[in-house]
């Protein structure tokens, strides 16, 4: 399918009404923590947790046309395309019926957020960016105790190795529009989520520019 044929198609699987009125984004590789702070986000601030990761591999299990794609590029650490990680995107938004995400480690690639903001015509309020060594992914990612068999060292390597290679121009992205925070995701989890919710706490009062006293 054409982009302007997929565009047409995507933008009639989510309406006006159920537009999210507020969207956070938390960027980092694996292992940075980004999903262990979108889950506590989610909990204290109200808003849905979205990983586009958990959502394509949901989808890798179902019965679709697209599942044993999916898990095979999953399984080798690649992207899948953005015409097939949007629309699932949009659908699980469009199903949660919530007004407030908070989406892990989306959009990861500048096609994938190209095509997602000209959609949903949606654009993100916060951009957090989990700052994290190579080394320190590498060595969280080993000692998860997950069952998810994508998690071997070489997969982790690759893993991280894209998200430099593709999620890099998204961040320079949205830094440039001067949407984007970066959180030391060295420290603790608990250090971790004492910086990140003050975000938060000054989106829920709509005094976004004042993170610039941070």
């Amino acid at each position: 399918m054409g982009t302007t044929g997929m565009n047409a198609k995507v933008s009639n699987e989510i309406s006006v009404e159920k537009k999210p009125k507020k969207v956070a984004i938390i960027l980092g590789g694996p292992g940075s923590g980004k999903g262990t702070q979108c889950a506590r986000i989610s909990k204290e601030f109200g808003y849905t947790h979205l990983s586009s990761g958990e959502i394509l591999r949901k989808e890798s299990r179902s019965q679709s046309d697209k599942a044993e794609m999916i898990g095979k590029m999953l399984k080798e650490g690649a992207l899948v395309p953005p015409d097939v990680t949007v629309p699932l995107v949009v659908k699980a938004m469009d199903e949660s019926k919530d007004t407030k995400f908070v989406f892990d480690g989306f959009p990861r690639d500048e096609e994938t957020r190209s095509l997602f903001e000209e959609i949903t015509k949606i654009d993100p309020e916060l951009v957090l960016y989990f700052d994290c060594p190579d080394e320190v992914m590498e060595k969280r990612s080993l000692s998860r105790k997950e069952d998810r068999d994508d998690d071997v060292l070489e997969t982790i390597r690759g893993r991280i190795k894209v998200f430099h290679d593709s999620t890099r121009p998204v961040i320079n992205y949205y830094e440039q529009k001067g949407k984007l925070w970066k959180v030391d995701a060295r420290k603790s989890k608990e250090e971790v989520y004492e910086a990140v919710k003050v975000f938060f706490i000054l989106q829920e009062y709509d005094k976004a520019n004042c993170c610039h006293i941070l």
